[in-house]
């Protein structure tokens, strides 16, 4: 009974960076465990479980994640969509729906296929949390395969980047080392003529960002909602603040296909005040629904971790 039904919905729980999209041009991730990965921008990680411990080196940029042969080519302004998916090939949904979603970038030592990023200085350009209501989390409407979209800061310099992706899933972090960090690393070119980057107090490296204690990371009240949220690391950096939409994700359901879906555009500089449509092609999620998914994917950790104590 375990092996036949409870296993393969907890690999199905944990997910990935499928696919990315750049101003409208689609690239696809390889699904994991693949014989010969196809050539990529997305650096390609062994596992879809959740890397654990904020000084465990796959925080950097994920599980054994491996240079990509590709640069996605990029302008100031630009709009990078992430579309995280669950299970190992994208056949289910993003499942976990608490905990913040947050972007990063650092500049690569020369050409972003070859470098190492276990120094680099990563300064963040977006943090999402909490809906106004402080109860719901953005990175629940991941389920409906919405993908997060992230501005590329409008006066960054031109160089090699990487863009790190990250979710925090915070549904087992009333304990200390209970929060799952799922970081993805995507390989970018930004053109341009741009001079601007962060300053040194706004940058930090992978592991070191963040420590198991923080605030936004051990959250003993999190399962007691509303909350007042605290985002763990560096503040967004200042020059990727300057322009509302950079500092800000929008997220806007897409179908599970190659098409790039349209954005939802924010007016507002606020951190946690953009626009979240949850329509699918079944209508509109009410809060039935999301009180159901809540309890369903509790059951599935709980089951998840209970397995974990017996064998481990």
């Amino acid at each position: 009974l375990i092996s036949a039904f409870v296993i393969p919905a907890l690999v199905s729980a944990h997910g990935f960076v499928q696919q990315v999209t750049i101003d409208g041009i689609v690239y696809q991730e390889n699904n994991l465990n693949v014989a010969t990965p196809a050539p990529s921008i997305i650096r390609l990680v062994s596992t879809n479980s959740p890397v654990q411990g904020t000084t465990n080196p796959a925080i950097n940029c994920g599980q054994d994640a491996q240079f990509a042969s590709l640069s996605g080519s990029v302008n100031p302004g630009s709009q990078v969509q992430c579309l995280w998916v669950g299970g190992t090939d994208g056949s289910s949904n993003w499942s976990h729906n608490t905990g913040p979603l947050m972007h990063y970038m650092a500049m690569c030592e020369g050409s972003c296929s070859t470098y190492n990023s276990t120094n680099a200085e990563w300064f963040k350009i977006s943090e999402l949390g909490l809906e106004a209501d402080g109860i719901t989390w953005y990175q629940a409407a991941l389920d409906s395969r919405a993908p997060v979209n992230v501005t590329i800061p409008s006066t960054i310099a031109p160089g090699d980047y990487l863009l790190r992706s990250e979710i925090i899933s915070l549904q087992n972090a009333v304990t200390e080392g209970g929060a799952e960090f799922y970081p993805c690393c995507i390989q970018l070119n930004v053109g341009g003529d741009q001079t601007q980057g962060p300053t040194s107090s706004e940058v930090c490296t992978f592991p070191g960002c963040y420590s198991d204690t923080d605030p936004g990371i051990l959250t003993p009240n999190i399962n007691n909602p509303p909350i007042q949220y605290i985002f763990p690391g560096p503040p967004v950096a200042s020059f990727a603040n300057t322009n509302p939409s950079s500092s800000v994700s929008s997220l806007t359901p897409t179908a599970p296909s190659s098409t790039p879906a349209e954005s939802v555009s924010s007016s507002s500089g606020a951190h946690l005040s953009t626009t979240l449509s949850r329509t699918s092609a079944g209508g509109v999620y009410d809060t039935t629904f999301f009180f159901a998914f809540f309890i369903s994917n509790f059951f599935w950790e709980f089951i998840y971790n209970s397995l974990y104590m017996m064998f481990s």
